[in-house]
């Protein structure tokens, strides 16, 4: 099972996160064509801050921009236990 943000494509149809069968994105181009600041921005405070940190880290991994993984994946501070 993939790691990445399965929208729902019923109400979703246009998400820039929708995957082909073979788990590639169909609207690459959408987010090739974004500076990394414009990257940081989506993936934080737009359609990207509901996905989980693992589906933020699949998709970057994916787009190779790995570099901005500790920008956007916030690290979960757990409570003592």
């Amino acid at each position: 099972m993939s790691a990445f943000y399965k929208p729902d494509l019923e109400t979703e149809l246009d998400s820039p996160f929708v995957r082909d069968e073979e788990d590639k994105l169909i609207r690459r181009s959408y987010w090739l064509d974004k500076s990394d600041k414009s990257l940081v921005m989506i993936m934080t405070n737009g359609i990207g801050s509901k996905l989980t940190n693992d589906e933020k880290r699949a998709h970057l991994l994916d787009l190779n921009k790995e570099s901005l993984i500790d920008e956007i994946c916030v690290q979960e501070i757990l409570p003592p236990e």
